[in-house]
């Protein structure tokens, strides 16, 4: 009796694994079948070095400065900047054009790591390692300062543009 009862469990047992199984190959020939990886960062090499290099570009040239010549960084914030990211520049520029002059103020950026860590179609989230070395010509004084920065970026018509750019 003990024997039966045995087999008919083994039996019952045999029967749920093999469908397990079954299920298993379904639901995994179902997940190949779609695109579930939406975060293209992690799979898409050439995007993500196009994001990383054309916002780490963008950022050089927004962030560096010369009290006898802005237009070149007020140019490039026209080009890559947009929305927020735009608004808060100009504050900033503002303030800065204003102290510059008098202290001969020169300013030159340099990223040392931008990490995608999403994109998605033509939008992407970045972390940002900056350093801004600034110089005072009157006096020679000069100082590095680091910065970690959050940045928003979106394509537009081929160009990525900073969207949004938050100090951490």
């Amino acid at each position: 009796m003990m024997t039966l009862l045995r087999r008919h469990l083994l039996l019952v047992v045999a029967v749920v694994v093999l469908a397990a199984g079954g299920l298993a190959f379904w639901q995994a020939d179902r997940v190949r079948g779609v695109d579930n990886v939406g975060n293209h960062a992690v799979v898409d090499a050439t995007r993500t070095t196009e994001v990383q290099s054309a916002i780490a570009a963008a950022l050089v040239r927004v962030f560096s400065f010369s009290y006898d010549d802005p237009a070149p960084t007020q140019q490039a914030a026209k080009e890559l900047l947009t929305g927020k990211a735009s608004d808060e520049y100009a504050l900033l520029f503002k303030s800065l054009e204003e102290k510059a002059p008098g202290q001969k103020l020169v300013l030159t950026a340099q990223v040392q790591i931008a990490a995608v860590k999403e994109l998605k179609g033509d939008k992407a989230s970045l972390l940002v390692f900056l350093d801004q070395a600034s110089q005072r010509v009157t006096d020679k004084e000069s100082t590095v300062s680091a910065a970690q920065l959050s940045i928003d970026a979106e394509r537009v018509d081929g160009t990525w543009l900073i969207t949004s750019i938050t100090p951490l």
